[in-house]
């Protein structure tokens, strides 16, 4: 005889069972109890998609909404700002004006550097210098072109709010923060920036705002000086940058900041640096000696890299009981910003670094020369260092 097909259950008895108690335990909540569960999972299911819409914003529209929760805001750049900071700080100053909060250009250090002078001479920028935290015109404090404050009398207090910086390092915001180390200049991460707010640099499209002349052209320049006009360290962002400013830029301001006259005493220490530099194989190193401009350092470097057969240097002379340092590379051997942090790496109180092709940094001569846990160097055996961390020896 054939056996029957029995249909298997649907569910066992436990299951039925587990079905009915939930059932139960649902029917017996108070109907307050359970509004107040459906309340929270709809609360829960409108914050994810809150967080989830705000990180899909573009920064820019990020940041304009950041700076428009404030009513004024401390735009602070690094010491001794240069074009790129400067730009920057424009930068940061035009989003905020699209949505009314009151800006302060401030920085640490001074601006001597010729090329620096001009920048905020042509462009008539409005900027002011602090020396301790209490200077801060604002309690919120966005930091550009630099993501750790530095420079000035209780800079390690400062939180600010925004972090915008291209170069290597652990600062952060503590409402937003967009450090890019591919890029070649912060300043074409604002140009993405006024880009995506719907800025426009042609003046025609009255929709977004308005991207002035000196801000176009400001922007352009600091992206052209801290890559040596498009040549070293660029991503492909860099030429982006500048095709999209190219309709807004004003060439007599252009040509005006890169043009400025040079100090006799610039002069002095570039021919110092290529009469008394020190060259060993493809690498030179040139001590300069007491100076009164730490600017020149850095031009100094620039020029010693034009030298036939040198595809590293590093230029450092003495101000005010410090050493200051700048180095260059077009050696793909050489990392500039991690040769100068091994250099002077067990130095106390000693920083540097920077990116492939460039860095910086400053020494203490009197920690360098025993105050503090070390035995101490002196100037003949730091020379040595810095060709050793050149070779790729340190």
């Amino acid at each position: 005889m054939g056996s029957r097909s029995v249909p298997p259950s649907t569910a066992s008895g436990a299951d039925v069972l587990a079905i009915e108690t939930v059932s139960d335990w649902v029917q017996s909540l108070e109907p307050l109890v359970l509004s107040l569960l459906v309340l929270a999972v709809v609360g829960l299911g409108l914050g994810g998609w809150w967080v989830v819409r705000w990180f899909r914003r573009p920064p820019g529209v990020r940041l304009q909404r950041v700076l428009d929760s404030h009513d004024e805001v401390a735009i602070l750049m690094h010491p001794n700002p240069d074009p790129d900071a400067m730009s920057c700080a424009m930068g940061v100053a035009a989003i905020a004006e699209t949505v009314g909060t009151d800006t302060t250009l401030q920085f640490p250090g001074e601006i001597r550097h010729q090329e620096n002078r001009a920048f905020r001479t042509v462009l008539d920028l409005d900027l002011e210098r602090v020396e301790s935290g209490s200077d801060l015109a604002a309690d919120a404090v966005v930091l550009v072109d630099h993501n750790t404050p530095r420079g000035f009398t209780g800079a390690q207090m400062v939180e600010p709010i925004a972090v915008v910086d291209h170069h290597p390092g652990n600062g952060a915001g503590t409402e937003f923060t967009d450090v890019r180390t591919e890029y070649g200049a912060a300043s074409t991460i604002f140009v993405e920036y006024l880009e995506e707010i719907g800025g426009t640099a042609d003046n025609e499209d009255e929709d977004g705002p308005a991207i002035s002349p000196e801000l176009a052209t400001g922007l352009l320049y600091g992206i052209q000086s801290d890559t040596n006009h498009l040549t070293n360290g660029c991503s492909r962002a860099e030429f982006d940058a500048c095709a999209y400013l190219y309709d807004g830029i004003d060439e007599d301001l252009l040509e005006r900041i890169a043009n400025p006259q040079v100090s006799d005493d610039v002069l002095q220490i570039k021919a110092r640096a290529i009469t008394e530099k020190r060259v060993e194989g493809p690498f030179a190193v040139c001590d300069v000696g007491e100076i009164g401009n730490v600017d020149a350092i850095p031009q100094a470097a620039d020029e010693l890299m034009h030298l036939e057969g040198v595809t590293a240097v590093i230029v450092y002379g003495q101000h005010d009981g410090t050493l200051h340092l700048s180095g260059r590379s077009r050696d793909d051997r050489v990392h500039m910003g991690e040769t100068l942090r091994h250099a002077v790496s067990d130095i106390p109180m000693a920083n540097a670094g920077g990116h492939a092709r460039m860095g910086g940094g400053q020494v203490s001569i009197d920690h360098m020369e025993g105050i503090g846990p070390s035995d101490g160097i002196g100037k003949p055996e730091f020379e040595e260092r810095l060709f050793s961390a050149l070779a790729g020896e340190r």
